[in-house]
Formats: structure tokens, C-alpha cells, sequence
């Protein structure tokens, strides 16, 4: 991939949020203290002369229909060559919680219709599609895990659809949870620590460097 004059997007929700600057819309600053943060670092000190514009656009909260809603305003106005999605958990956290989920069947459709509707006004844009996580601790616990899934193998067949390039974190943390407790890395089962972050960084980086 040519890394010169590269607009990328982070899309998704508190896990790329982590905190960013909403008030700014400068490239590169107030990109919160999560995984977005660490791979635009990253990215910046191996490219110093690309030019690169990193974004970050996570909302807290959000579900792939609160995306769907902004995504004029915070995906196709910004115009990315790169656009990494990571969304999901509160689809399933929400319908737990207090009933306002969003089924996989609805997950499919919006996700999809938000990748079609971003393909055809940025014909070569690439995408980063990560799959949604957790981790059985804290606000987890094991009846979530079959809609998590379903919600993985959505995204998982998006990416072939699409030509995205998939990041697997669920495996990662899978595989990371057999060398340290599952709240090392999520702190409530959704929530990646410093370490998680870390691990998300890595990953994602791969893929990038892959799509």
C-alpha cells in the first residue's frame, strides 16, 4: 500500500473511543488512550514522511444502527482510504441490559448496508473489520457468548464479501486469557486494560499492513 497522504478512519465504539477529544477535528491529536492511539503512534514513527491523517471516530455505547446514523457525518465526509470497524458488544450488551439490542440478523443487515453505501462513494477504500470480543469476567457472563458468535461469524463473512481485511480478536484474547487471568486484559470482559489495548495494537497493524 502506498503510505503517502493516507486518511484512516477508526470507527466503532468506547473500545476505540477510550476517551478521545470530541471537540477536535485535527488529524492525528486527541485520539484517546485505547488501541487507536497506540497504532497511530506506531504507524507515525515508522512513516515519518506519509503525511498520514489517523481519525478517530468511536462513540461509547454505540450499537451498529447509532453508526449507521452518523456514518454521512463521521465516515463518508471524511472521505478514508482506510476505514477499520470495530462494533458489536453493545448489540448484545444492550439487549442484556435493559433491552435495546440489536439482533444479529439487524447487525448483518446495517453493517452491510454501511459497507455498500461506503464502497460506492469510496470505490477504493480498504477495510479493517475486527471481529466483537469478550472475555467471561465481570459484566460478562456465559449466556452472552453464543450471540457473540453469531456476531463473529457476521463480521468474519462481511470481510470475504467485501475483500475487508479481519482482524480475529476474539481468538486473540482466547488464546491471551490461557497466560494471564481474563481480567488482565478486560477489565469487565469488554473492556481492553492497557494490556489489552496493546494486544488489539498488534493486531491490528498486521492486518493493516496486510490489506
Amino acid at each position: 500500500m502506498n503510505m503517502n497522504n493516507l486518511t484512516i478512519l477508526f470507527q466503532g465504539d468506547s473500545i476505540t473511543d477510550c476517551g478521545r477529544d470530541r471537540e477536535t477535528t485535527t488529524p492525528n491529536i486527541g485520539l484517546g488512550a485505547g488501541y487507536v492511539h497506540l497504532s497511530a503512534a506506531k504507524l507515525m514513527a515508522r512513516h515519518p514522511a506519509a503525511d498520514l491523517s489517523i481519525f478517530n471516530r468511536g462513540v461509547g455505547g454505540h450499537r451498529i444502527v447509532d453508526l449507521y446514523a452518523r456514518w454521512k457525518v463521521d465516515c463518508i465526509n471524511l472521505r478514508p482510504d482506510v476505514l477499520s470497524v470495530l462494533v458489536g458488544i453493545n448489540d448484545t450488551w444492550h439487549a442484556f441490559n435493559n433491552n435495546n439490542g440489536v439482533s444479529p440478523t439487524r447487525y448483518e443487515r446495517f453493517y452491510r448496508e454501511m459497507l455498500w453505501w461506503t464502497r460506492k462513494e469510496l470505490p477504493n477504500i480498504k477495510f479493517i473489520l475486527g471481529e466483537p470480543f469478550a472475555l467471561p469476567v465481570g459484566a460478562v457472563d456465559e449466556s452472552w457468548l453464543p450471540e457473540i458468535n453469531e456476531r463473529r461469524a457476521i463480521v468474519k463473512k462481511l470481510s470475504e464479501e467485501f475483500d475487508a481485511a479481519f482482524v480475529p480478536f476474539q481468538t486473540i484474547f482466547d488464546d491471551a486469557s490461557q497466560k494471564a487471568k481474563a481480567e488482565y486484559w478486560l477489565s469487565d470482559g469488554v473492556h481492553p486494560t492497557l494490556a489489552g489495548h496493546e494486544l488489539i495494537s498488534e493486531a491490528w497493524l498486521k492486518a493493516f499492513e496486510n490489506c
